[in-house]
């Protein structure tokens, strides 16, 4: 079965493993959800990922965060669609929920949060919103 949208498929996993209080979660490995799985780790929203070898492909494991029996990401969305993408430039990024959350861009300079591309100068596709 081939993945139309692997980056929809690894919120949902993370979604989902929150919904039932997993301590992590497993998906296939690709280069993007690395990276975005960096900035979840370097914004605080998860505990730490890692790539596991397999015989076949690589399988990323990450590790989910809670604070007081309740999940660090409190919503998850993925903006950007292959059907409709979502390109802004850097001053017509919005803040999540007025500065508390954070929007996952694809730049030229890589996957990074919407601040740092504000402060490089930069827009890009919106991948995702993360709160």
């Amino acid at each position: 079965m081939s993945m139309q949208d692997s980056i929809s498929d690894m919120l949902t996993r993370i979604r989902n493993a929150q919904f039932s209080n997993k301590y992590s979660v497993l998906m296939p490995s690709s280069k993007i959800k690395i990276s975005i799985s960096n900035v979840l780790k370097n914004e605080g929203y998860i505990k730490d990922f890692l790539i596991q070898k397999n015989n076949f492909k690589p399988i990323l494991k990450i590790y989910l965060k809670y604070y007081k029996g309740l999940p660090v990401i409190e919503n998850i969305i993925r903006v950007s669609k292959p059907s409709l993408r979502i390109y802004k430039s850097f001053k017509n990024l919005m803040k999540v929920m007025s500065g508390f959350g954070i929007s996952i861009i694809s730049t030229s300079k890589g996957i990074m949060t919407d601040k740092m591309a504000r402060n490089i100068g930069l827009g890009g596709e919106v991948l995702c919103n993360v709160s």
